[in-house]
């Protein structure tokens, strides 16, 4: 008979995270060259960039966030790694909130971890060398979000495409800024973001062995045919949580894409350029386990948030202008639905009517 586990002792997480540093430090491509110097003026340039790309996102979008601009943090692969751990660690909580409340077989719930924290390791060390930035926003109750420049794979980004490297420096602190300057500006967006993943998590039900392992067949039988892991796991529950979750994030995606070339050749000379290239890195895909990878984990699917949000926020800021756009930030009923990111007049009619309305603009 299996052993029940004390209930009266802390529940074992679902994932090893501490082996999934170690794993993620020990797959992490090696850097590019650069010496100690130049590694040093590389990051305290990053450093400087993000402060300044803050009031080039303010001017272009309109929305000031409350407080001081809180510095960027720069790191290496293995620290990207790391800093995805602990926001997989925040994120699944609600997972391990459920898994606490099920009586478990001790042995077989470390094994497990121990399996998730190697899975989570490998995937994340694969990752490592292919993200520029991002903004943290999964991080310990009571603390801030974290902005987040990958040193190594801009300085590797940027040789790759034979482009100005304070150029594209600024250009990718623009992107970053932004998301940044979404969560900070607007007062709701922490929490609707980790309400919406959490419902993810919670229709996933990966507390059910069951169900899981037989969605795990599913991606075995059905992957070859078309679809990625991401698509293929969900249950039906979650596909309509997911419906939301990608317009939300293509609109996200779409807003940073439309701030990194609205600010012009007047702040970034080459910006021409660095898109130009840039786009076409993007249809780029490596070798067939890289395009294999990219499809299992639905890194498509980013691409496409890319693209669809930016046509989104292009031509809605064309039909009636920035501050108008801007209600989108007003509240979760006023973001666009999956539909309205692939017809994005449909967005302005039903927040502005047909003829558009006069700006309103967010107050933080």
């Amino acid at each position: 008979m299996a052993e029940m586990a004390d209930s009266s002792a802390p529940h074992p997480s679902p994932v090893d995270y501490d082996l999934a540093v170690a794993t993620a430090r020990r797959f992490a491509p090696a850097p590019p060259a650069v010496s100690w110097q130049d590694a040093s003026d590389i990051v305290t340039e990053l450093r400087g960039l993000a402060v300044e790309a803050e009031q080039h996102v303010r001017s272009v979008t309109g929305l000031v966030p409350p407080g001081g601009i809180l510095p960027a943090t720069v790191v290496d692969r293995p620290g990207w790694a790391a800093a995805n751990v602990d926001g997989f660690r925040v994120a699944l909580e609600p997972i391990t909130a459920k898994l606490a409340e099920k009586p478990q077989n001790p042995l077989a719930a470390a094994v497990t971890a121990k399996l998730a924290g190697v899975q989570m390791g490998s995937v994340l060390g694969w990752l490592s060398n292919k993200v520029l930035g991002q903004y943290e926003a999964f991080t310990a109750e009571g603390t801030p979000g974290r902005l987040i420049l990958v040193a190594p794979n801009i300085v590797e980004t940027e040789r790759r495409l034979g482009v100005d490297p304070h150029d594209f420096r600024l250009w990718v602190a623009l992107h970053e800024v932004t998301h940044r300057t979404q969560f900070t500006a607007v007062p709701w967006m922490h929490d609707h973001v980790r309400s919406e993943i959490g419902e993810l998590l919670t229709a996933s039900k990966l507390d059910d062995p069951v169900q899981l392992l037989q969605r795990l067949k599913d991606v075995a039988t059905g992957l070859p045919r078309g679809g990625s892991f991401v698509e293929l796991l969900q249950t039906p529950e979650q596909r309509v949580v997911l419906e939301r979750v990608t317009a939300f994030m293509s609109l996200l995606e779409g807003h940073a894409e439309h701030v990194m070339d609205g600010v012009g050749p007047s702040v970034v000379p080459s910006v021409a350029k660095i898109r130009a290239k840039f786009d076409e890195r993007r249809k780029e895909h490596g070798g067939l386990l890289d395009r294999v990878l990219r499809r299992a984990l639905g890194l498509d699917l980013k691409a496409l948030q890319y693209a669809e949000g930016k046509v989104f926020v292009d031509a809605c800021v064309g039909a009636v202008g920035m501050e108008a756009f801007n209600k989108v930030w007003e509240s979760p009923e006023t973001l666009p639905t999956r539909q309205e990111i692939r017809e994005p007049l449909s967005w302005v009619e039903r927040l502005h009517g047909a003829g558009g309305s006069a700006p309103s603009a967010i107050t933080a």
